[in-house]
């Protein structure tokens, strides 16, 4: 008898242990430090998931009946609903002035047709492709050219508007090839800066959390919008991170998300088939976000995601 109490307090320690654990890491990821694997941005581009051992600590706690073990046990799940809790709303405000589309399409996607009339179904008026070959910029060019008038294309990333594209130029990532422009386009006569990016890829593997690149990536383009003239801002594409991860902070510190401000729920964009992440991005400043959303699939694998926008 004795015996089973001692391991029954024992199970208790630990029950406690881990849900402190938790909370705290939830409540202090930003503290994590990235020196050991680049750890605290794998955590917090997983963030959200961890809500998922919430629900297991709060079981045993009640299966184990002892009040103080379901007290803290319950402490993650309040640090969870201070994070995220205000992200289940429906914060849209409908249409706005423009939509904008970001899409990465996928280097290996041949179904460009298909994709294209996806895309084209959306009705936005600024349409964004990151990880396009040369052979899908033709295809795409023809095939969305009698809507969009208007476009620009560097290396991997292209950009089509109904709006005036008045400039536009690639953006140096330091790669040897660009991933990334900048185009000002006139939105009813109001200038707004457009940039198009798709950051380095990053990897999971026995030595941790591999993103320097994708860091440095980040880093310049942070600097280039950190330089532009323009109040109103729009960058849409694939930052291979969401914005929780801290070393993206050099772009999200500048700009905000448009399905933080307009949309419901994580808006997952990545895997297309069972999406984790929202990798996928439209930040802004200087204009007003109405709306926000996760469109269909197409043969890439990550969603499209669009957003509407006053002046």
């Amino acid at each position: 008898m004795r015996r089973t109490s001692t391991v029954a307090r024992i199970f208790s320690g630990i029950l406690i242990a881990c849900s402190l654990l938790l909370a705290a890491m939830l409540l202090a990821h930003r503290f994590i430090p990235n020196r050991w694997y680049n750890l605290g941005s794998l955590i917090e581009t997983f963030l959200p998931w961890f809500g998922l051992l919430i629900p297991p600590l709060v079981i045993l706690a009640a299966i184990r009946r002892k009040p103080l073990a379901i007290v803290i046990a319950l402490l993650p799940a309040l640090v969870w609903l201070k994070l995220f809790g205000g992200i289940f709303s429906d914060k849209s405000d409908g249409p706005g002035t423009f939509r904008v589309l970001a899409h990465n399409v996928n280097a290996d996607n041949s179904e460009t047709a298909a994709t294209a009339e996806s895309l084209l179904a959306a009705e936005s008026d600024v349409i964004a492709l990151v990880e396009v070959t040369d052979e899908q910029l033709a295809a795409y060019d023809e095939l969305l050219s009698d809507r969009y008038e208007h476009s620009a294309a560097y290396g991997t990333v292209a950009i089509w508007s109904t709006h005036p594209i008045t400039e536009s130029e690639e953006i140096d990532l330091q790669l040897g090839w660009t991933r990334a422009l900048r185009a000002q386009i006139d939105v009813d006569g109001e200038p707004v800066a457009f940039y198009v990016a798709h950051l380095l890829s990053v990897r999971v593997s026995s030595e941790g959390f591999t993103s320097d690149q994708r860091n440095q990536t980040a880093n310049l383009l942070g600097e280039a919008i950190a330089d532009e003239e323009i109040d109103r801002v729009v960058l849409l594409g694939d930052l291979n991170g969401t914005v929780q991860d801290r070393s993206l902070a050099p772009i999200t510190y500048q700009l905000r998300s448009a399905q933080a401000t307009a949309g419901e729920g994580f808006g997952f964009t990545w895997p297309a088939d069972h999406p984790l992440a929202r990798i996928d991005q439209i930040l802004y400043r200087g204009l007003d976000a109405t709306d926000s959303e996760v469109l269909d699939a197409t043969a890439s694998d990550h969603l499209p995601v669009q957003a509407d926008f006053d002046l």
